[in-house]
């Protein structure tokens, strides 16, 4: 006991001492790598990137905080914390935490008909688990939700913001629920459409659309040999761009503003000022009815773990995509993005995560260090404090146009060929999420992919592909024998898989009488039902009195075995195997005279009718279990179960 009480001590002890570490501080603060190293370059452009994304944030919070069925206001709230908490613990510089369109209707989905309490709420919740994610290493649950079913759910969520804009943009008034409620009442309201609305939108559209191309341009590509006239003239023309929504914003809102009231359907008046600091809501009460906590976590149901999921899912990929081929630390990125949303609850904020189109901004505008979001958060707060009185004028249809033109590159439809090129099979999980996704709800889009995906893999497993090889000497002293290869590991899902198919093979194409050698090379490991299952595929073999050889066991594979079946036998080498073989034909001669052999390809093709040739001079099929020296080459004929 004493022993024991040291051990566990002195394990804790080595904990506690890593933890209080440089490398460790390091990991957990990453400003303290690039602080010391802070200088007015790094200043200069981290400055002009994060002055870049606050014109990007700006519109976008307050459309977002539209989509989620929220005041415009907590648009604003949602999009500075974030920028200055990803600045001390974030990793990659290029990420900006704040609202986003997923995120937007995901919190629409759970928190809609509760009002901002319960949004916020689930930010504090969501901030919590994905903390509590990161400190216990669970970033690897996310590896069980693949790529098809990623696309798929980005896909359907996109097309789904983009359907809820529409009313906007044809200046319409109604409530609807989904991708399919919604364009049905988009149809019988369309006679009711707003020509102003809809010009002034359409318009946003194209103008947003083509200032989206116009850093692109080979023209205002920078050049060293530029004079500075042109370099300025440059830089301006690429700010225009990457800008372009705050630009397509105040020019609408001043055409708002001069044209005669009731032209236009504008935003509702934005609350000024800062959010107070309080904690988050852990009660409420809506239209006159209480809802105490309890209450509030009944009404958010699933988005507890959903919210949580789709905010690790975008923040590690978007990390990943901007690393620069550099390692990512998920857990890190986890931790951070915990803590943006639990202090972003404490000012009002809704769920965050990162932002795919404003990191692009922010990493196309130079950006340095994380240190710009500091920039971007304090143009955020000087919006909230100065700016609000004229957020009024902005049109709905200019903010439904800009979210439609930032969510239809999330329409991931490129992906369709390669996946179907790289594995027709994961068309299932990429059309089951999108579908599910579209035409039902989002989170049962991801279940239902990350089930089809779980599906196929358990499939696999249980039924692995098993080659079965019939070998046999024209002359020479080896006996003919029957090689049976399974392609993947041993375990309780596919041993009666396994047993069946060697139980056929030595019952069919060994005639009941030939060897059967198992080659266990893709064997990494063996469990009790495995072994069970072997032993009685041994105890089949010695009723028939015909020999079943294993070769190529691993020691860990072998002390599984042998520790429920101890008569196996197995041979170490192919010096080995060949005596086992000349061995059993010796013991199957002295059982039964004459033995049947398989003597010609006449007679083999009809033992094994489903056998196929291979012509045993190609290296890719040619028996790896028999040497290479001079002896006559063996007649092969394969098949797979």
């Amino acid at each position: 006991m004493a022993s024991v009480t040291s051990s566990a001590g002195n394990f804790l002890s080595r904990k506690v001492r890593g933890i209080f570490t440089k490398k460790t501080l390091n990991a957990r603060l990453p400003i303290t790598q690039w602080l010391p190293t802070y200088n007015l370059e790094m200043l200069e452009g981290d400055i002009l990137a994060g002055f870049t994304v606050g014109l990007t944030v700006i519109p976008q919070g307050i459309a977002y905080a539209l989509v989620a069925g929220l005041e415009p206001s907590y648009g604003l709230y949602s999009a500075f914390m974030g920028c200055f908490v990803y600045t001390l613990l974030g990793s990659c510089k290029d990420i900006t935490i704040g609202p986003t369109a997923i995120m937007a209707i995901m919190t629409h989905e759970y928190s809609g008909e509760g009002g901002p309490d319960f949004a916020v709420l689930l930010c504090f919740l969501s901030g919590i688990i994905i903390l509590a994610s990161g400190i216990c290493n669970l970033g690897f649950l996310i590896t069980f939700i693949s790529k098809p079913v990623i696309c798929g759910f980005t896909s359907a969520a996109a097309i789904t913001i983009a359907s809820s804009q529409l009313k906007g943009l044809f200046g319409l008034s109604y409530n609807s629920e989904g991708f399919l409620e919604t364009c049905e009442k988009l149809f019988s309201h369309i006679a009711e459409t707003k020509w102003q609305d809809l010009t002034l939108g359409i318009c946003c559209m194209i103008c947003l659309l083509l200032m989206r191309k116009l850093k692109d341009l080979k023209a205002v590509k920078p050049n060293a040999a530029d004079s500075t006239g042109k370099k300025v003239f440059k830089k301006i023309i690429f700010l225009s761009s990457v800008g372009r929504n705050a630009i397509v914003v105040i020019v609408a809102g001043i055409i708002a503003f001069v044209a005669p009231e009731n032209t236009f359907q504008l935003t509702k008046r934005v609350d000024g000022g800062m959010p107070s600091f309080q904690l988050p809501p852990f009660s409420t009460e809506v239209n006159n009815v209480t809802y105490s906590f309890g209450d509030m976590m009944t009404s958010v149901g699933s988005g507890v773990a959903i919210i949580p999921l789709i905010s690790i899912l975008e923040s590690i990929a978007i990390a990943s995509a901007f690393a620069g081929g550099k390692t990512i630390d998920a857990t890190q990125e986890m931790i951070a993005l915990g803590f943006c949303n639990i202090l972003g609850s404490f000012v009002q904020s809704m769920p965050v995560t990162g932002s795919f189109s404003r990191t692009a901004v922010n990493a196309t505008s130079g950006v340095r260090t994380p240190a710009g979001g500091v920039v971007t958060g304090l143009l955020v707060m000087l919006a909230l404090a100065f700016l609000t009185p004229y957020f009024r004028y902005i049109p709905k249809a200019t903010l439904s146009a800009m979210i439609i033109c930032a969510v239809i590159f999330m329409v991931e439809y490129e992906m369709v060929l390669p996946i179907w090129r790289a594995r027709k099979l994961d068309q299932l999980p990429l059309w089951g999420s999108f579908l599910t996704c579209l035409f039902w709800k989002l989170e049962y889009g991801i279940l239902v992919g990350v089930g089809i995906n779980l599906a196929i893999l358990l499939y696999g497993t249980a039924r692995p592909k098993v080659g079965v090889t019939a070998v046999m000497r024209q002359d020479g002293d080896e006996p003919a024998y029957i090689l049976v290869e399974p392609r993947s590991g041993l375990f309780f899902p596919s041993i009666d898989h396994v047993r069946s198919v060697v139980s056929k093979a030595g019952r069919g194409m060994a005639n009941g009488n030939l060897t059967v050698v198992v080659d266990c090379k893709h064997f990494v490991g063996v469990d009790f039902t495995a072994a069970k299952g072997i032993k009685g595929l041994c105890m089949d073999y010695e009723k028939r009195h015909q020999d079943l050889i294993f070769i190529n066991v691993t020691p860990g594979v072998e002390r599984g075995l042998r520790s429920i079946c101890d008569s196996l036998n197995i041979v170490a080498s192919q010096f080995e195997l060949h005596n086992s073989l000349k061995s059993a034909f010796k013991k199957s001669l002295a059982i039964t005279s004459p033995v049947p052999t398989i003597s010609s390809t006449a007679e083999f093709q009809q033992n094994n009718e489903a056998g196929r040739h291979i012509d045993s001079n190609d290296p890719d099929v040619t028996n790896p279990l028999l040497g290479s020296g001079s002896g006559p080459r063996p007649v092969i004929r394969e098949r797979v179960a």
